[in-house]
């Protein structure tokens, strides 16, 4: 199965952003690609976190979640929505959701962040907490491919991938980690923690990011990747700006991986 992570330097416009994000979608389904995945806040990068409040939708309503539909209809592949706002129960806050399409645009999946990522190192600050409520519950989907092969398809966002319990829960064949990490966690750590929660899982992991630098003056690290259930990287993207990575994912590799090395059976704790 050929699958695509879309890069991104939202900017402070939703319909910018929708429009890029549809020209990626596009490309992802010219080359192939039956699951095209973008990045945290792909359809906003505001000029301060508040500003996600005035663009939050009621779930199954909004142009936002409209897009998703349409565009995962149109191009007749799986599309997951990176992250966008929704409602949350505080009204000073939203859920930092990320939703799964079905090739007919019917949405399958939502999942709501777990892990809201603070940060501060003098220079850097950031505290998704003031803006964002955090989720409750881990998400898998069953993604039937076109060769008739199913996949568990476990969701999470970001900060979620310094957690490696979730991602147990998960049990999962192909993880995905839409994200917008930091410039200076994203040099450090970025890398590391995908191949880690690969190789522990044994499964495959898509990570499309935010790479660049924004009109709010945040950096993001970029560097969107797809890794094998063996931790060896399959592609990544090494330049700034939208772009695609895409990989072929193997079934059979998996399996192969799983069986010789049969890890997840070993688990005691």
């Amino acid at each position: 199965m050929k699958v695509a992570a879309l890069q991104m330097v939202s900017t402070p416009r939703v319909e910018d952003n929708l429009a890029a994000a549809g020209r990626l979608v596009a490309q992802a389904a010219a080359q192939g690609c039956e699951l095209a995945v973008l990045p945290e806040y792909f359809c906003l990068m505001g000029q301060k976190d508040t500003d996600k409040l005035a663009v939050r939708e009621a779930p199954g309503q909004g142009p936002i979640q409209a897009f998703l539909a349409a565009t995962a209809r149109e191009h007749g592949l799986w599309l997951v929505g990176g992250t966008l706002p929704l409602v949350a129960r505080d009204e000073a806050r939203v859920l930092n959701t990320s939703l799964a399409f079905s090739p007919s645009g019917e949405c399958v999946a939502r999942y709501d962040k777990i892990h809201l990522f603070r940060f501060d190192n003098g220079r850097d600050r950031f505290d998704e907490a003031r803006t964002i409520e955090p989720g409750r519950e881990p998400a898998v989907f069953t993604l039937r491919a076109r060769d008739g092969r199913e996949w568990r398809v476990g969701m999470s966002i970001c900060y979620d991938l310094r957690f490696p319990e979730l991602y147990r829960r998960l049990g999962a064949d192909l993880l995905l980690v839409p994200s917008a990490f930091t410039w200076t966690t994203g040099q450090a750590h970025w890398e590391a923690l995908l191949r880690a929660r690969a190789i522990e899982n044994l499964a495959y992991v898509l990570a499309p990011a935010q790479g660049g630098t924004h009109e709010n003056g945040r950096r993001t690290w970029g560097h969107s990747l797809a890794c094998d259930p063996w931790g060896q990287l399959l592609a990544v993207r090494d330049e700034d700006g939208e772009g695609l990575v895409v990989a072929d994912l193997d079934a059979t590799r998996l399996a192969d991986v799983r069986r010789q090395l049969p890890a997840l059976e070993h688990r005691v704790l």
